[in-house]
């Protein structure tokens, strides 16, 4: 998978965003917990390809 960077405007630092393959959070599955703060969340990745992050 390759990853694009975004555009820039002239004069302006693009910020350096952490980047994660989602099959890497998944471990080669399809659904992942992830935690914020207090909160867990799901990620799923359909069969169509999309992110799905539900609470």
């Amino acid at each position: 998978m390759t990853f694009q960077t975004p555009p820039t405007l002239a004069g302006y630092a693009t910020p350096v965003l952490p980047s994660y393959s989602a099959e890497d959070l998944t471990k080669g599955g399809n659904l992942a917990h992830i935690r914020l703060g207090d909160q867990l969340y799901t990620l799923r990745i359909t069969r169509a390809g999309k992110l799905i992050l539900t609470k």
